[in-house]
């Protein structure tokens, strides 16, 4: 029987933070919910806010407001804070600095205050930051994941499924890299039940699937969002509560997230979007796909790229 309340602490009560809080509300994902920001008067309008949703739903679930530091109960921290909004023509890379800044200062006030819980990284760019906690934190690698791109993986996904007048959870295809710029679609490990993606395309709609145009539509999806409302929020939130939805079901499931590589893919010293398997502990294993020698290419120009930003932190 499941007796120890499953603990979630939100770091940034912002769209992002709190749309994840709501997903997890939603979908009975934890008992505990915890808001921190340092908008304290905010955060707590949220907590309220919050909990009157909550009281809507089967169960019982606390929801209320910390100090990052008194983190020491915590099953898993999400990290949601920005250094501040894009301005036109800026891609993720340019959020580095001013959230590095900002999460030089949590990290190590968390690990004083006794956290050895699981961190779970959804802000940009992610696998940089990834990088940052891990360091930060001292913590093995298998418990400082970030979202990567789960989420990209989703929309192309979900995309296809459109087209395919097909359930999304039926199409099997990842997106790997960088959740930025340099991310690309496995299309040498696509297919729909074993059947290529190509040939289930054509035979359902009569047409060649461009895959360069839908890389290009996938890559683009979450800026396009970004220009009409201002932020994403709803999708990372998904993301969010499904990823900590497998940690504590302890799934195994293998899902395309921001892991910390030694040596895998022939790679060290970098976080990076691949397929891994969640467990209860983390991250238990990382998936190791055999790439097709373009694909090795973008998967190595996607390595330099993060490396070179890790390079850059403050």
């Amino acid at each position: 029987m499941h007796t120890k309340a499953r603990k979630v602490m939100i770091i940034g009560a912002g769209n992002v933070g709190t749309s994840a809080a709501y997903a997890l509300l939603n979908q009975n994902i934890c008992e505990e919910l915890l808001l921190v920001d340092l908008d304290k008067a905010r955060s707590e309008g949220h907590a309220w806010d919050l909990a009157d949703a909550a009281a809507y739903m089967p169960g019982m679930m606390t929801i209320s407001t910390r100090e990052v530091s008194d983190c020491a109960d915590v099953d898993i921290a999400v990290i949601t804070v920005s250094g501040g909004a894009l301005k036109p023509g800026q891609t993720r890379l340019d959020e580095l600095t001013a959230t590095a800044n900002i999460v030089k200062s949590i990290v190590p006030q968390m690990m004083a205050g006794g956290f050895k819980g699981i961190f779970l990284i959804a802000t940009n760019p992610c696998d940089i930051i990834t990088w940052q906690v891990w360091q930060l934190s001292g913590l093995p690698r298998s418990q400082v994941i970030g979202t990567g791109v789960w989420l990209d993986t989703t929309r192309l996904r979900r995309t296809l499924a459109q087209a395919l007048d097909i359930g999304a959870q039926s199409i099997d295809a990842f997106i790997l890299g960088e959740h930025g710029d340099t991310q690309f679609p496995v299309w040498s490990h696509s297919s729909v039940y074993g059947s290529p993606i190509a040939e289930v395309y054509q035979r359902h709609t009569g047409s060649t699937l461009d895959f360069d145009a839908l890389a290009e539509r996938v890559r683009k999806q979450g800026f396009e969002i970004y220009a009409r409302k201002g932020c994403t929020e709803f999708g990372i939130a998904g993301t969010i509560a499904e990823i900590c939805r497998n940690i504590f079901t302890g799934s195994h499931r293998a899902l395309a997230i921001s892991c910390i590589l030694q040596g895998e893919y022939g790679v060290d010293e970098v976080a990076i979007g691949v397929p891994a398997v969640l467990a209860q502990s983390g991250v238990q294993q990382i998936i190791e796909l055999k790439l097709a020698e373009e694909e090795q290419q973008k998967f190595r120009q996607s390595v330099e790229v993060i490396k070179a930003n890790i390079a850059r932190l403050p």
